[in-house]
Formats: structure tokens, C-alpha cells, sequence
């Protein structure tokens, strides 16, 4: 077989099984994106146990409108430039790979807006085809990336995963050692929109046993030594339990290298040694460590999830380690047992950053200027204007076949119309209708497979007028609606899709209700009804020309323009 180039999409699904072992493995390349971003909280949104969902949502920093396709690109990141910064990352995430990765077997949905945009853009990728589109988008200043039905695209990576219980098991504690590594993230951890995880973040040292209980556990808090020991340029401080109160099984081993969870042999085995002949066959060390070195004198880079790292002075770390234990715990000789031949690590020329607590953040990726914004029209033309947007049905008809092909979008009038240039010819679009046909047209495509919703800050208690029937509950949730029953005519309300997040929950919820008695299923129905629920009277210059080619695209853009006659103006 002769030598060929890997295709970009079998390349990034390669990469994916190293770097996407199973739903767990997305919820931690995707927190530390967030947390590399400078994120202060997190919501971690999963369904069935991260199969048909994840969701994650910060207020970080945020990826620039022009650059949200290159994020979903394979090896595309803002935290290294040159081999020097390969040499010395202090981020948790730097090979971008991750995103690339995890869009090549999901469907994935990525929304976010920078302090400096007016406005948010969503990005979407699927696996299939590879190709990102972006839209505008309703978000704070933050990202959310939504990930669905992983691994859709492929069977065999999906059936070797474990039941929804067994896989979220594995989400809450990769949750769990990302909130002992970054204490001043709150985070919340939802599952099936049930309230599973509210880690609280560390305001300062007072609460800093309060934030260890939450996470570890009382008992492990309350009888936990705490450690400070410093050897410049090395520091190792955290927890550790006296041997009397380790615990039988090793559920309780956390170590962070400069923030980034490991498991390392020759940590573990200085950790071990440090108890000498005080710790039995059938307990384990038990602890919560924290080892602070320059990025220098470690590498990151050997591992394809970094997992492990690599100690360019490996010996010293580990007596540096085995010493400050023995130092901590009650009972142990600081001079036997390996510790006679201890030698403190050279003093290194490197600085050594200030620590606040959690890794180091992401500086927000580079922007690009807005494009100006286009003047409107004067108030007395665009009266002129309104005269003209209710032609005939034939009118309409006529314009669509006699359209010319070569169309140019002009300005923007009154943040409600396009003004687009047809050969000699001036016409009218609003702006709304674009929108409408485009939504309509996505939504039909979608409603076959079925709507994800978005959980509802508040849950709203609705009053229904009829009983609902089991078939209606089943087409309501195939619509991104969760109800949860509370007698024959009450219920909560959990979720709705996106499209109604920002109107009344109980007219809405009434409101289709009355159209499924209506029209029953008719998908056609419904993607009407909901496309008109997300347009909206004025639009900025960048949305209006985002709405105008995708109707375009769509080959519907010429439906809704109506010619201008000049003699109304007059």
C-alpha cells in the first residue's frame, strides 16, 4: 500500500483515541480549557452519563468571533508560540488537540463572546462532515461548549462504554480532583438536570478546610496534617493522614505537580517510604499534595492525556518530597530509611511565578478591530421604505424569477432591513424573515432526531388546562421540554429548548401545548412555530448580514426582497 496522507477528519478521530477515552476524558480537556481561560465558575451540564450530553459553561475570557474556527482546528492554541514555551507551560491545556478531537465524534456546539465583543458567536461542528459553521448568539462574556451524542459516529468506541451510572461516576471524580487542583473555581456538577456537586471556591486560608471537607470528606479533613515545606526553588504544601487514620483503600491520593493532577511512580513511592514501617499492608497513604516547581525542571509533554510528567532532577524531587513528609508526620525519623543522602536541589536561576491559588490563566486570545458600523438610513426615507413591504403574492413570485444572480448587500436600515443592490436594481429584505427562513429550515432538519434543552435556572410550576397524556410528555421531551409530574394537572418544568429561554415559560408552554393538540406531530408545524419564537425587531449590521447568507445559502434570500420604487420616495 503506498504512503498517503492521513484525511483531516480520520487523523483528528486517531488523535481522538488518545485524548477522548470516554465522557470523562471530554469533561477534563473541556474544565481545563475553561480554567486555562481564567474562569472564576463553572456549570458542568450532564445527561445520561455524558453519552447524550455535556455541556460546559464559564465566565472566562472568552475566543474571539474570527478565531472560533480555528479553535475547533487541530493543533491550533494561545498558550504556546516556540519551542521555549514547550519548555516551560504552566497552563493545563497547550497541544490543541482537544477540541479537534472531540468534534470529530460529537456533535459539537461552541458559543462564546469576549469583554470587548457586543455580541456572542456560536460555532458548530459534527463529526460527519467536519465543517464549522458560525452564527450569531445570544451569551455573557464566557464560553459554553456543548457536546452531544459522543462517539455517534463511531459504533465501536461506543459500545465499549459503561452504564450512564458507572460512566458519571468517573465524570465526579475527574470533577473532584479538578476542584482540589483549582480551589478558587467554584463549580457546580449537574446531572439528568439534577443537582449533584456545588464546590464552593476558597475566598481565602480560613475556609481552606471547609472547601477540603466538600470535597474529600470530613473525616479525612479533620485528621489530615497540613504541610508547608519550601526548598527554594521547590514548595510542597497540601494534606497528609497519620498513619493511624489512612484510609484502606487508595480513593484519597491526589498530587498536583504545578497544578496538574499526576500519578506518578516516583511521587507514590516517596510518599510511601515517608510512613517507613508506621503504615500496614492493608492501609494506603492518604493524601492531598501540592508540589510547585519551575516549568523547567518538568515535562508535561510525555504523555498523550498528561497523566504523567517527567523530573529533569528526578532523585532530588523524590528526597525533597520523602523529606518533607517525614517532617510532617508524627512518629517518623527525618535521617533513615534513604534520608541520609538528601540533598537540597541547586538554586536555580528561574523566577518562580506568584501563586494565586490555581493554575495559570489564559490570556484572552488575540482580537481583530470590528468592522465599522454602516449608517442608517434617515427616519423620513425609511417611512418611503415601509410603504413598500407588502407586495402581492405575485409580486413576490415575479421578483424570485427575475433576481438577478449577481446580489450585493448594501447597508443595513433601521436595524430591520437589508438594503441589496441587484445589478440597477435596489431591494428591500427584513431582516426577521431572513432569520425566520433560516431557523425554520435548521429546526425541520433537527426535529427529526429531537431537541436538546436547557435547564432552567428557576424551575417553573405550570397549571396545565388538560391532563397531559404519556404520548404528549414523550413529544414535549422529543421538543427539549422535561416536565416533571407533580399531580394530573400540575407540573414542573425542568428544561426548554433554547428558542424559548427567553420568553414567558407558562404562554409558551401553553402555546404549544395548544399547537400539538393542533397539529399533532407535524414536524413542519412545529419548526414553524419555533423559528418565530427566536427572531427579533432589530438586529446589529453583523447579524443582519449573517441572516442575509444564510438565506442565501439556503437559495431563499430572494424570497423576501421586495423592489424599490423610487417614485414612492419622491
Amino acid at each position: 500500500m503506498p504512503i498517503r496522507q492521513l484525511p483531516a477528519q480520520l487523523a483528528n478521530q486517531i488523535a481522538a483515541g488518545e485524548v477522548v477515552e470516554r465522557p470523562s476524558s471530554v469533561v477534563k480537556e473541556l474544565v481545563e480549557n475553561s480554567i486555562d481561560a481564567g474562569a472564576s465558575e463553572l456549570l458542568i451540564d450532564i445527561e445520561q452519563g455524558g453519552a447524550r450530553r455535556i455541556r460546559i459553561r464559564d465566565n472566562g475570557s472568552g475566543i474571539e468571533q474570527d478565531q472560533l474556527e480555528l479553535a475547533l482546528s487541530r493543533h491550533a492554541t494561545s498558550k504556546i508560540s516556540s519551542l521555549d514555551d514547550l519548555e516551560s507551560i504552566a497552563s493545563l491545556g497547550f497541544r490543541g488537540e482537544a477540541l479537534a478531537s472531540i468534534s470529530s465524534v460529537s456533535r459539537l456546539t461552541l458559543t462564546s463572546k469576549t469583554a470587548a465583543q457586543a455580541e456572542a458567536w456560536q460555532a458548530f461542528c459534527e463529526g460527519r462532515e467536519m465543517r464549522v459553521q458560525i452564527q450569531p448568539a445570544a451569551h455573557p462574556t464566557g464560553t459554553t461548549i456543548d457536546v452531544q451524542d459522543l462517539f455517534f459516529n463511531t459504533p465501536a468506541r461506543r459500545k465499549f462504554m459503561r452504564t450512564e451510572k458507572t460512566e458519571f461516576g468517573h465524570i465526579d471524580e475527574v470533577v473532584r480532583r479538578i476542584a482540589l487542583g483549582c480551589p478558587r473555581v467554584r463549580i457546580l456538577l449537574q446531572h439528568n438536570g439534577r443537582r449533584i456537586r456545588d464546590y464552593r471556591p476558597l475566598r481565602d486560608e480560613s475556609n481552606a478546610t471547609q472547601r477540603l471537607s466538600s470535597i474529600v470528606g470530613n473525616a479525612f479533613a479533620q485528621h489530615a496534617l497540613s504541610l508547608q515545606a519550601e526548598v527554594a526553588p521547590w514548595r510542597l504544601r497540601g494534606w497528609v493522614a497519620p498513619a493511624a487514620h489512612c484510609r484502606h483503600q487508595g480513593d484519597i491520593q491526589y498530587m498536583y505537580v504545578n497544578g496538574r493532577m499526576m500519578k506518578d511512580k516516583l511521587l507514590n513511592h516517596a510518599i510511601r517510604q515517608a510512613y517507613g514501617e508506621q503504615l500496614g499492608d492493608d492501609r494506603q497513604p492518604t493524601f492531598v499534595l501540592y508540589l510547585e516547581l519551575p516549568p523547567r525542571d518538568v515535562d508535561v509533554n510525555v504523555h498523550p492525556a498528561k497523566h504523567e510528567v517527567r523530573f529533569h532532577q528526578a532523585r532530588q524531587v523524590h528526597d525533597f518530597v520523602l523529606q518533607s513528609l517525614r517532617q510532617a508526620l508524627p512518629g517518623t525519623n527525618p535521617q533513615t530509611e534513604g534520608g541520609d543522602d538528601y540533598q537540597p536541589p541547586p538554586q536555580h536561576f528561574y523566577h518562580q511565578p506568584e501563586r494565586s491559588g490555581h493554575t495559570a490563566q489564559e490570556q484572552p486570545l488575540s482580537s481583530t478591530a470590528r468592522p465599522e458600523s454602516r449608517s442608517p438610513s434617515s427616519s423620513a426615507a425609511f417611512a418611503g421604505y415601509q410603504q413598500l413591504m407588502t407586495p402581492a403574492a405575485d409580486e413576490r413570485s415575479a421578483a424570485r424569477t427575475d433576481t438577478p444572480t449577481d446580489t450585493q448587500l448594501l447597508t443595513v436600515l433601521e436595524q430591520a432591513y437589508v438594503l441589496v443592490r441587484q445589478g440597477s436594481d435596489l431591494s428591500l429584505a427584513r431582516v426577521s424573515e431572513l432569520h425566520y427562513e433560516v431557523e425554520r429550515s435548521r429546526l425541520q432538519q433537527k426535529l427529526a432526531q429531537g431537541l436538546s434543552g436547557q435547564p432552567l435556572l428557576v424551575p417553573v410550576q405550570l397549571k396545565l388546562d388538560h391532563a397531559l397524556s404519556e404520548a404528549s410528555v414523550h413529544q414535549l421531551a422529543k421538543l427539549g421540554v422535561m416536565l416533571k409530574p407533580l399531580s394530573t394537572d400540575k407540573v414542573i418544568v425542568m428544561q426548554v429548548p433554547a428558542m424559548l429561554r427567553n420568553h414567558s415559560v407558562e404562554d409558551s408552554l401553553h402555546n404549544l401545548l395548544a399547537l400539538l393538540r393542533e397539529q399533532g406531530t407535524d414536524e413542519s408545524e412545529l419548526a414553524s412555530w419555533l423559528a418565530a419564537q427566536v427572531t427579533q425587531p432589530q438586529y446589529s449590521d453583523e447579524q443582519a448580514a449573517y441572516w442575509w447568507q444564510q438565506a442565501q445559502a439556503l437559495g431563499r434570500a430572494s424570497d423576501h426582497l421586495r423592489k424599490l420604487d423610487w417614485r414612492a420616495l419622491c
